[in-house]
């Protein structure tokens, strides 16, 4: 009896110290102990997933959008538990680019799987954070081994987009489960000039039904609808997880804009807010590098076309084939002529 009465004793003067401990540190913690910062929905949040992309030996881009403005914070190790990490680094989302942000992580060891960890914080409010995700890629080899990618293109095309009931995007899935080492996506990430609608009837008389957003439900003018596209195809689940394990590499084609674009604007398009053509494609050009993991090469700023060196053995060149052709190049009636027609930029003969 003596020993049970001890027990209680002590747990009574433990749990007087701890809720004299709380006190005094609310007090002393000023206005940072405010109650609403201790809600979710007053935390910086991840709203379209994470992603990775240009991946080299040594370096790779990882990507991720905010819900605010705030500070995109990511570690990466070489193991999936962060028992050691290799670096951390930090970058701001901010309005101006839709509250995505990019960073290039570099000095990473060639050959190896890197795990990343990214969250949001507060802008101003040091430790406050907010949801942290992992994710993952592979940095290409020294040495000759074999490798695997998978390459695809046209995505939620023609008004056929997310299916919640059919699984969503399911393509997504099957490609993840045969653990690529990167994906090659050849252009049309998205349809601005393609709205989705509620629903469209299927061949055996079935109904696909769309999942419907404001700016997904008409062609893409302005940039707030550019961006909405972009953000429409990361609603699906399968989209979401295949970004957070496999590293992207991008290139871009007409739909990104609008059908068969060229960089000429003989072919004027009045466009919500002002301009012609050139308006229009600025705009896509825009989004597509706000939300794309590509490397931003100061020299060669909104370029599209590089090359990734994959190891010893692969090297890809990925090309644009859109920002440097001629204007009349799918337009001309007579295709079988097409005089100085181009699709890679004129040509620049010797001589």
């Amino acid at each position: 009896m003596a020993i049970a009465t001890r027990a209680k004793q002590v747990l009574t003067r433990r749990q007087w110290l701890v809720r004299s401990a709380s006190t005094a540190a609310l007090a002393g913690v000023g206005v940072l102990a405010k109650p609403y910062l201790s809600r979710a929905a007053d935390r910086p949040q991840i709203t379209c997933g994470i992603a990775s992309g240009d991946v080299s030996r040594n370096s790779a881009i990882v990507w991720a959008r905010a819900d605010r403005a705030a500070r995109m914070q990511v570690e990466y190790s070489t193991v999936e538990s962060f028992k050691t990490i290799l670096g951390v680094a930090s970058s701001d989302a901010l309005a101006e680019r839709d509250f995505t942000s990019k960073l290039l992580l570099d000095g990473l060891p060639p050959g190896q799987d890197i795990f990343y960890r990214l969250r949001f914080e507060a802008v101003g409010e040091s430790g406050i954070s907010g949801e942290t995700r992992v994710g993952h890629f592979r940095t290409a080899p020294v040495d000759r081994r074999s490798m695997s990618f998978v390459w695809s293109g046209d995505t939620a095309g023609q008004g056929w987009g997310i299916d919640p009931s059919r699984g969503g995007m399911r393509t997504y899935k099957t490609m993840l489960d045969n653990r690529p080492d990167f994906f090659i996506h050849c252009g049309d990430h998205m349809y601005a000039d393609c709205p989705v609608p509620a629903e469209l009837k299927l061949p055996d008389g079935g109904i696909w039904r769309n999942l419907v957003t404001e700016e997904k439900s008409v062609v893409a003018e302005n940039l707030a609808r550019f961006r909405g596209n972009y953000k429409y195809n990361l609603l699906d689940d399968n989209l979401r997880a295949f970004n957070a394990e496999v590293p992207m590499l991008a290139q871009w084609d007409d739909h990104e804009v609008t059908n068969d674009w060229s960089p000429v604007t003989s072919d004027e398009k009045a466009a919500e807010g002002g301009g012609g053509r050139s308006q229009l494609i600025e705009r896509g050009r825009l989004a597509f590098f706000e939300f794309m993991p590509i490397r931003n090469v100061p020299a060669q700023a909104g370029r599209v076309y590089r090359k990734v060196e994959y190891g010893p053995l692969l090297d890809v060149f990925l090309l644009d084939m859109r920002s440097y052709r001629d204007s009349t190049w799918n337009n001309r009636e007579d295709r079988s002529n097409r005089g100085d027609a181009f699709i890679l930029g004129r040509p620049n003969w010797p001589g």
